[in-house]
């Protein structure tokens, strides 16, 4: 019996801090509990920063130095670049941190490889995911403006051409909200499945 602790304890995966987008929290929980990965501890940054990216570094460096006073050794960033123009990068390499890889959520949900493939058809799409299905007024329409000036509308979607939905859990009720939004931008509508794409590989291999 005095060996099987330390054999335990080495079958255990060292705790790993994931310092991770609010837009993507529900999916990183989800491919958690699917995969059995209790090892992983989620802190989570203000989701509304997925429209303000210049806020995401300064934010994941104080997150990254309060991580550390406590003691975390493991540390993975649960972002994509997410329009900080390799930023994050940077900071990935002055901390000795890992990121998702990919240029943002929309990449990575669909699979790295795949969006590239896609992306001459796709440079007209504007993407959603589940979360920001849900969230369109508050992430899209409000800090537009639309809702007060719904006149801008064309100005801003004018050169887009259709709207994809890029979905991780199959709903026939964010489907609907999708659909809405598509008729709300003026844009023809696109579903596609994705499920949780390179995020499992991401968290699975942390």
């Amino acid at each position: 019996m005095e060996n099987a602790s330390p054999a335990r304890e080495r079958a255990q995966p060292k705790k790993v801090h994931v310092i991770g987008c609010g837009a993507i929290a529900r999916e990183i929980l989800a491919v958690c509990e699917a995969n059995g990965l209790d090892h992983i501890d989620l802190e989570c940054l203000p989701a509304i920063w997925h429209n303000t990216p210049e806020k995401i570094v300064p934010g994941l460096r104080e997150a990254i130095a309060r991580a550390r006073a406590e003691g975390c050794e493991r540390i993975f960033i649960a972002y994509a670049d997410c329009g900080t123009g390799g930023l994050i990068d940077r900071l990935c390499a002055e901390e000795g941190v890992s990121r998702i890889p990919g240029p943002h959520c929309y990449s990575f949900f669909a699979g790295n490889a795949d969006f590239a493939k896609r992306w001459d058809d796709d440079i007209t799409a504007f993407f959603l995911t589940d979360f920001l299905a849900r969230q369109f007024e508050a992430f899209v329409i409000e800090p537009l403006g639309l809702n007060r000036h719904p006149e801008l509308r064309d100005m801003y979607f004018g050169h887009y051409r259709k709207l994809v939905y890029l979905s991780q859990q199959e709903d026939g009720a964010l489907q609907e909200k999708a659909r809405r939004a598509a008729d709300y931008l003026g844009l023809e509508y696109e579903y596609r499945y994705t499920g949780y794409g390179d995020l499992t590989r991401s968290l699975t291999e942390t």
